[in-house]
């Protein structure tokens, strides 16, 4: 059986690959290797997310689950630098490159951190004013279903989780999912494309 890219610690030989993308008219160099998602090129989603987000009037920290070898949140943290970009994942191989990623396309305010917890590692007072998810189908709804809670305790008062996701992966069950956690009125379809849809939730207390 392959191994899945959210693995905690991937075991397939790596074969490092390194190439060129531009993401919000920024030009990235990203290290890519066996055993993470989408190790050939930035996904549709990932890339539908980052050219569509729009940061609001909040200023704070952003916090990007499940990042990944770091093409979302290092595009955002280059982009908007009013606080740091927390990146979390659990796989190992996955934060070593964004790590690695951040250092080469100088995002300084990028932080990475591998947890096997995911965000059950958060400290309980860290609040973000937008969370960003391209979130890992087939880990199963219920830890997808997690990350929309937690992002939820999370997030500040007017702060904003954003959510991109195939209409054939669950993203009925995602809209679904943010109405009961912030409000029919709170949640906003940002965009449709070849089948994905982006969805943000406002939290308002």
């Amino acid at each position: 059986m392959s191994e899945h890219y959210y693995a905690n610690k991937p075991t397939s030989a790596r074969d490092e690959k390194t190439w060129s993308y531009t993401l919000k008219g920024e030009s990235f160099s990203f290290t890519t290797d066996r055993g993470v998602f989408s190790k050939g090129e930035v996904d549709f989603g990932s890339r539908f997310l980052i050219e569509s987000f729009e940061m609001g009037d909040l200023s704070g920290d952003i916090l990007d689950v499940g990042c990944g070898y770091g093409p979302i949140g290092l595009a955002l943290g280059k982009t908007y630098q009013q606080g740091k970009v927390i990146m979390i994942d659990v796989n190992a191989r996955a934060c070593e490159l964004a790590e690695k990623n951040a250092v080469r396309n100088k995002v300084d305010r990028a932080e990475v951190r591998f947890t096997e917890e995911g965000m059950a590692s958060l400290r309980d007072d860290e609040r973000f004013v937008a969370v960003v998810t391209n979130p890992p189908i087939r880990a199963g709804k219920e830890t997808v279903h997690d990350i929309y809670e937690r992002a939820y305790r999370h997030l500040v008062t007017g702060g904003e989780l954003w959510v991109v996701i195939q209409k054939k992966q669950g993203a009925p069950s995602t809209k679904g999912k943010l109405e009961e956690l912030f409000g029919v009125e709170n949640v906003e379809t940002r965009g449709k494309n070849k089948g994905y849809f982006l969805f943000s939730a406002k939290k308002i207390d």
